[in-house]
This record gives C-alpha cells, structure tokens and sequence, in this order.
C-alpha cells in the first residue's frame, strides 16, 4: 500500500521533542489517532530505536500534540498531549508535558491560531490542557510576528541558549486525581511486595507522583539513569511502588492495572542537597541546590525530570511533613524558588502553595523554558498501519 501524508511541525519544547498536529488535520473520531501516532513516531520498536519513525527511543523523545480552538472562555487553545510508548503499542493521554507545553504557545502565534496584541514585545497565550482539565499561561517574547527564538536562557539538558518562556500553572494541584493530596495525607506507609512496608509521599500537582526517600531503598540519590536502568532490583521496587500508589491514589483499581500503564502516576525518590556529577561530567555543588531527584517515566529513567513532575516536586517540598519536605533546605522565604538537582543539572522551579483552614492549597507553579521549530512540512505513515484513518477521511488524505 502507499504511504499518507499529513501536515505536521517538529519542535523541541524544553528537554523534549514531539510531532505537533494541527486538531483540524486528524480525524474527528479520537479513536484512530492512537494508529496514527504510533505509526508517525515507530512504535512499538522491540529494538527501542524508533528508526522507522519519528521517535528517538527514550520516554522524553517520543511523544504528539494536538492544538486546536479553545473550548473553554478562560482558554486561548486547546493543547492535548499524548505520551507513546516505545516498545508497546500504546499511547497514553493520562498525563501532561510540561516540556512540550513550552512550545505550545509559539506554535499558536506562528501557526496564525492566536492573535496577539503584544504589549512589549511579550506574547501571553493562555493554554488549556485536555489532559488534565488545567490552564497553563505562557509567556515569551516575540520577534516581530513570530515567537523569539534566540536568547540568553541555558536549560540544563539542551545545548546551547534560547528565548525563554516563561510557563505558569495555574492551581495545579488535583491535575490527575481532583485532590492536591489524594490520600488525604501527607504521607502514607504501603506495603509494597519484594519492598516491604515504605513510607512515601503520594501528591498531585500538574501530574500525580509518588516520592520516597532515596534512602530507604539503600541509595545515595545521585544515581545516574543508565546505573539505574541497569538495576533490575531497584527498577522493580521502583514499580512495585508506583503500582502500590496507583491504586492508592485512585488512579487505578489494582497494582496489575497500574503495570500495564505507563503514565501517572510517576514515580521518583529524593534526597538532600548534596554534591553529584551530571550527565555532562560536570560537578554540582550541594550549597548551589536546595533537593535531590530522580524520576521514572514510562518505566524509564529520566536523563533530566519531567517539567509537570518538577512542579510536584516544588509543590511536594513546600507541603510540611512529606518526604520532599523533609529532604528539601530549608528557607526563610516559604515561597523562594526550588533549586533540584537532577541528572541533567539544576532546575529552579517556583511553587506557591498555602494552608487555609488545615487544607493545603497549590496556588501557582512557574518555570522557565526555551522552544524552536525544527521541522514543518508533512508526517507520512503507511496507511497500511493506519486504517482507521483511512476509513475516517474517505481516501480524501492525500497518498505519497
């Protein structure tokens, strides 16, 4: 059979890259998109290369947005995020990106999608994310009438500077489960099997993740991804834990539901500020950093943290009497930015939490990323691997 070809851009939003689709060139029906997605990125690959595709083999490197016209009045567009798996024919829509959410809002001014009265050069989109039901407000300079792209931010992860984007969540907290805490506490003990009785911290801000301390399962906390990866037994206590909290959090009914999903909730551990190497053979010193951690995504370890995971982190930190908080310097200032070392380097994020009436409310999560456009033109995919697409355009698509 012949190949298809649809309109797409590449772009790198942060430490990500994905396929960004136009809502308007997929097929109404949401039920073919999976095939298409999974066609356009190379997956499932057993090899774990993506080379028939668009992917690049690791959880940050293979993932689709869809923009499209707002449906809510507090909402500039719609974004909808969609994390495919590499070695598993599966996509999954349970979770946000908050790398590629960076490049959301230049796609829309540059793609004519949103009109902009920029007051000083500075572009505010405001972006609502269908997978979590949250508004994310974007902010970035503009170059005439595009997005800047050039600029002065170095990202740790990302070679070189770029124009910054300033992303700022808007009460994130209940993005996965509608509770901030979904347990209703601080902490909680699980009884996890082949781990044992644990104590872990189980928040939902921007997407839901469980933290334990690095500690408690016989780590230093600067581990690297591969060495982890490498180690069958912490990665399977590492899953045991995530699907113990899983069905803690509401997010599924059993620890066996949970494994077969790859998203939320995401599962990490931490520790204190203390000096590590990163990925580039660069030294970080523990008085520039303020907490320590590592995150799994999609069953992999993440070579820096997922955006959305880093503001739960923050989040996490500021809520007294979690395993974040315990771990994290301590400041006078309860709302000063977070500086977390992680495998890439150090990441600053500010987090706005409040206690009101023995309640813990997430009130705003901010950080900085930089974007580019890399690519636009056209995605193609065999319609032999995509025949809900062809059934849905009526052979109108047009073939290579």
């Amino acid at each position: 059979m012949k190949q298809l070809k649809l309109p797409a851009v590449f772009m790198r939003g942060g430490t990500s890259n994905a396929i960004v689709f136009h809502a308007k060139d997929l097929p109404r029906d949401r039920a073919a998109w999976d095939e298409i997605f999974l066609a356009a990125i190379g997956s499932p690959d057993p090899y774990a290369r993506q080379l028939d595709g668009m992917g690049g083999g690791v959880s940050s490197l293979s993932k689709v947005c869809v923009v499209g016209p707002p449906t809510r009045p507090d909402a500039d567009i719609d974004y909808t995020f969609a994390q495919v798996q590499v070695k598993k024919a599966e996509v999954d829509y349970s979770a946000n990106c908050g790398n590629m959410s960076s490049a959301m809002g230049p796609f829309a001014v540059d793609e004519g999608l949103f009109k902009v009265n920029a007051a000083n050069n500075e572009a505010v989109v405001r972006i609502h994310n269908t997978n979590t039901k949250k508004i994310i407000q974007a902010r970035f300079n503009m170059d005439e009438d595009l997005s800047e792209v050039d600029g002065d931010l170095a990202i740790p992860g990302v070679s070189g500077t770029g124009s910054p984007v300033r992303l700022e969540f808007l009460q994130p907290g209940g993005a996965s489960t509608g509770k901030l805490l979904p347990t209703g506490n601080v902490s909680d003990v699980l009884d996890v099997p082949g781990v044992g009785k644990i104590t872990v911290s189980m928040v939902d801000a921007a997407n839901a993740t469980v933290f334990v301390r690095a500690a408690d399962l016989g780590l230093s906390g600067t581990e690297m991804p591969d060495a982890l990866e490498a180690n069958s037994g912490i990665m399977q206590k590492l899953g045991g834990i995530r699907a113990q909290a899983a069905v803690a959090m509401g997010i599924t009914k059993t620890p066996e539901d949970a494994l077969k999903k790859g998203g939320v909730p995401f599962v990490g551990f931490v520790s204190a500020a203390q000096d590590a190497a990163t990925l580039t053979g660069e030294t970080m010193k523990a008085n520039d950093i303020d907490l320590t951690a590592r995150m799994l995504s999609n069953g992999q370890p993440h070579r820096a943290l997922p955006l959305t995971v880093s503001l739960c982190t923050a989040v996490a930190a500021r809520i007294e009497g979690t395993v974040v908080h315990a771990a994290t310097r301590a400041a006078s200032d309860g709302n000063a930015p977070i500086r977390i070392a992680m495998p890439s380097g150090i990441l600053t994020v500010a987090a706005n939490v409040t206690k009101k009436d023995g309640q813990w409310h997430a009130e705003q999560g901010a950080f900085y990323r930089t974007q580019r456009r890399l690519f636009e033109g056209f995605v193609y995919v065999r319609a032999s691997l995509v025949p809900g697409l062809v059934a849905a355009t009526r052979g109108k698509l047009k073939a290579a």
